[in-house]
């Protein structure tokens, strides 16, 4: 009797338990159902009434990208051409004239011309501005627009008008296939040091990374100083092979934790390694990310590399794409990644988002939690891959923060560029302490770079209407410049850096900027030093 009372409890619960979650998901489809209908009506009444015509893709697309903000910034809505940039980026080739670009107002800027493409061979330089193509003038266009322009078929031709320092210069070009390698550089820094720089994680990225790691071993190779700063991120799939190649089969690599199950993996090297034994320095900063932090961090859980550098960017979620109709698609977090000692090393928590300020904390402001490598070293989560070895240098500003989000270092060494027509070569070239200063100089002018304080006071005066105070004005907005400039000057290691960089690029391509680097920066040269080191080296991966 107690059995069949016990019996008939349990099936009462499933039955409300079903009612309840049938009820649930009604509920919540009868929700969404109720908001699309609602956007729709919206939509046909502004349509059909608004007394200005609406253009209702950059509406729609408006509304869906300001509903997808405050989730996180890598759940993305992406239209038609939206797709194939991502496309492009992802497999790494396209057919175009060899540019990376900014779009403007004016039309489309060249910020990169890529050495032995179209645009190279037809003599374009960094800082032209392309402001018509084909006899299409560009001015005010949307960027969607302007993106579809310079892609096209392999070998049909385009002409372009540009303007080149107040000079209008015409030219034609021919499209063709153009192959982004995420290997641009390797090479040996002495007899046994390898050097190999790996600056995104596309398609090619595994296979290109064994190819120089198999090139520099037949020059001689029995040390890895292998380069990460600066790389975004990109692929899981490549990660993890790029991981396997220095770990062995069957270890685990990366886990993922989703919300659907099908989601959650767990993540082993499939392949033979190809160096178990050599000894690795893994360079990473702040702008190491996502699938970077992948490699390090699991390198770093297996003691199978010394990190060096700067804490990493803290990015420890996943995306995935989803296909929408017409041609659309959502790229949308799926899940958490974590390490192989456990560790989640996301920074930013955007679950917790302040509603009124919008601001996102972060996980390393509270406790952090502690893990344990394979030999027992302390490592932690929150916050990015923290460095084995550091390499310290001055603590960002927050106008340097502002200056490194505006073109004004592209700017200036434009300028420079026409100014300067011969420069030292690529391995001796130095940024001066005099050139800092005539950057300081170049940024009077420089109408890219604007502190919040300096476009406020500006807004105020401008709506005061008032002449009498034009004096008072030029002399709190030249003390403004003044504070803005010594801000910025607190941070001159890290700027002068960046500035060389670009002066470098424009002279002799990115080539010239990584031969530079092999020769004069100050993490390679530790790296270096380190690898020398046997004990040293051994003993940072065994101390606990």
């Amino acid at each position: 009797m107690k059995h069949f009372k016990f019996k008939k409890k349990t099936i009462l619960f499933l039955v409300v338990g079903t009612i309840f979650l049938t009820t649930s998901f009604k509920s919540k489809f009868f929700e969404i159902a109720k908001q699309i209908e609602i956007y729709n009506t919206l939509f046909k009444e502004l349509n059909m009434y608004y007394v200005d015509e609406i253009n209702p893709a950059e509406f729609t697309n408006k509304a869906i990208k300001n509903t997808l903000k405050d989730l996180d910034p890598y759940t993305s809505f992406y239209n038609e051409q939206d797709v194939e940039d991502a496309k492009i980026r992802r497999e790494g080739e396209y057919s175009g004239i060899g540019t990376a670009v900014y779009y403007t107002k004016k039309g489309i800027q060249i910020k990169e011309v890529y050495k032995g493409f179209s645009a190279d061979k037809a003599g374009l330089k960094a800082g032209d501005i392309i402001i018509s193509i084909d006899g299409q003038l560009l001015k005010n266009m949307e960027r969607d627009q302007l993106s579809m322009f310079l892609k096209g078929t392999s070998n049909s031709k385009v002409s372009v008008e540009i303007e080149r320092q107040g000079k209008l210069i015409n030219k034609e070009l021919v499209r063709e296939k153009v192959v982004i390698n995420p290997v641009p550089f390797y090479e040996m820094i002495d007899d046994e040091t390898g050097y190999i720089t790996l600056t995104r994680f596309n398609n090619k990225a595994s296979s290109e990374v064994k190819k120089a790691y198999r090139s520099l071993k037949k020059k001689g190779m029995r040390k890895l100083v292998f380069d990460l700063r600066y790389n975004p991120g990109g692929s899981l799939s490549e990660a993890i092979n790029i991981t396997n190649f220095f770990i062995p089969k069957g270890k685990v690599i990366v886990t993922t934790k989703a919300k659907i199950k099908k989601w959650s993996n767990t993540y082993k090297g499939t392949n033979e390694p190809l160096d178990l034994e050599i000894p690795i320095v893994v360079l990473i900063n702040g702008r190491s990310a996502s699938a970077s932090e992948i490699v390090s961090g699991s390198l770093q859980d297996y003691d199978r590399a010394v990190i060096m550098g700067q804490r990493s960017f803290g990015k420890g979620l996943v995306q995935r794409y989803r296909t929408l109709t017409y041609g659309t698609q959502l790229k949308l977090t799926i899940s958490k990644y974590y390490t192989p000692s456990g560790r989640c090393i996301q920074e930013l928590d955007y679950t917790n988002r302040d509603a009124k300020t919008g601001e996102v904390p972060k996980f390393s402001d509270n406790q952090i939690n502690e893990f344990k490598t394979e030999k027992g070293r302390t490592v932690f989560d929150g916050g990015g891959v923290m460095p084995d070895i550091e390499i310290k240098t001055s603590k960002r500003t927050n106008v340097t923060k502002n200056l490194l989000k505006s073109k004004a270092i592209f700017n200036f060494a434009s300028d420079y560029f026409y100014k300067n027509p011969i420069i030292a070569d690529a391995e001796n070239y130095k940024f001066s302490n005099t050139d800092f200063k005539n950057f300081t100089k170049f940024l009077e002018t420089d109408t890219t770079f604007v502190t919040e304080q300096e476009r406020l006071f500006k807004e105020a005066y401008l709506s005061s209407n008032n002449s009498s105070i034009s004096k008072e004005y030029k002399k709190i907005k030249e003390k403004l410049f003044k504070n803005k400039i010594s801000e910025i000057s607190k941070n001159q290691d890290i700027i002068s850096v960046l500035l060389e960089e670009e002066v470098l690029e424009k002279y002799y391509y990115k080539q010239g900027v990584y031969t530079h680097h092999l020769r004069n920066d100050e993490a390679i040269f530790e790296a270096v030093k380190l690898l020398k080191n046997e004990d040293s080296y051994k003993q940072i991966l065994s101390r606990k």
